[in-house]
């Protein structure tokens, strides 16, 4: 499984390189509980559709990850969830259906090298990621241990579940009656409300001198000074929430959306409505960057960034929040 991996979520490793455009459709394997649209969205943010202006040109966007041209987009109303889910949220879906995430399937995954204890070390893979040497194949990390043996989640109820492939966030969106949101979604959400602003909250990183979101300071990859309360994942209900109510777009954790990646299917700029992305690519898209972006080396928590992973890819620093159609809009 270690063989042939590539960097693609920002710092982050992909695990399955084959695993991408084409594949068929995984079973869940429990069975969907029936829902109430009006009780599933209790909680949820609502966003008004409308259009907005979807991307970037600024100097320091990434061009091959097509995050312009900036190009109006319009959607439908929807919901979304105001903090990205939760180890206890996950831990009671795990509970109730007895799901295996695919990180517990294949019996390892990433985790970050600072990380790994004296027992996870141990368990090091005979593998290393070009590009990304700071990222340790893990036998026995999964998201109740997100360091690997040794680790658990006992104090970290309220931190978001990691170590999520997007099968595993979809499968939780499924028995929850939710979705994942669209990267349009995703992105009209992470804004709340402001107009091509580089962080949901503005375009200063740090007004007045105050940490708005969990990334790295100090020196990638090596010295992180935590100056920002964390150095791992923070609450998710941790820094002031956006314009809209929603909590860490930028920064914590990566979170999946629904869409494949294309860096070119908007590139003559025309006007989307609900675009929904491609119907096949090489990995799915992750947005809104984690606690390991720093501007050395990946800006990538302004909130126009993108960028993917394959769909059974698992990280300590990938996780997900849900979205749900406005109950009475046709779709």
């Amino acid at each position: 499984m270690t063989d042939n991996v590539q960097v693609t979520a920002c710092c982050g490793p992909s695990a399955h390189p084959a695993s991408s455009s084409g594949e068929p459709p995984r079973e869940l394997g429990f069975a969907v509980p029936a829902h109430d649209p009006l009780t599933v969205v209790r909680g949820m943010v609502a966003i008004p559709g409308g259009m907005f202006r979807m991307g970037s040109e600024d100097p320091d966007t990434f061009p091959a990850d097509g995050e312009g041209p900036v190009r109006e987009v319009t959607v439908a109303g929807f919901r979304i969830d105001p903090k990205a889910v939760t180890n206890a949220q996950f831990a009671r879906f795990v509970k109730a259906t007895g799901y295996r995430t695919d990180a517990e399937r294949f019996g390892w995954s990433y985790v970050f090298h600072q990380f790994v204890g004296r027992e996870a070390a141990a368990h090091v893979l005979d593998a290393h990621v070009p590009g990304a040497p700071w990222w340790l194949p893990v036998g026995g990390a999964t998201w109740r241990a997100p360091e690997g043996p040794g680790s658990d989640v006992g104090q970290r109820a309220n931190h978001p579940v990691v170590h999520v492939s997007w099968h595993d966030a979809g499968a939780y969106a499924a028995w929850a009656g939710k979705r994942l949101p669209t990267e349009a979604e995703w992105e009209k959400a992470a804004r709340g409300g402001l107009d091509q602003a580089r962080f949901p909250w503005g375009d200063e990183f740090t007004p007045r001198g105050q940490h708005r979101c969990n990334t790295w300071q100090g020196t990638f990859p090596r010295h992180n000074t935590g100056d920002d309360g964390h150095l791992g994942t923070a609450p998710v209900d941790a820094y002031r929430p956006n314009g809209y109510g929603l909590f860490n777009t930028s920064g914590n954790v990566w979170e999946w959306c629904g869409d494949w990646f294309s860096a070119d299917l908007h590139r003559d700029g025309a006007p989307q409505t609900d675009p929904r992305g491609p119907d096949s690519g090489p990995g799915r898209v992750v947005r809104g960057g984690s606690y390991l972006c720093h501007d050395s080396y990946c800006n990538r928590y302004r909130v126009a960034a993108r960028t993917m992973s394959t769909p059974d890819s698992t990280t300590g620093h990938t996780g997900f929040r849900c979205a749900a159609d406005e109950p009475g809009l046709p779709r």
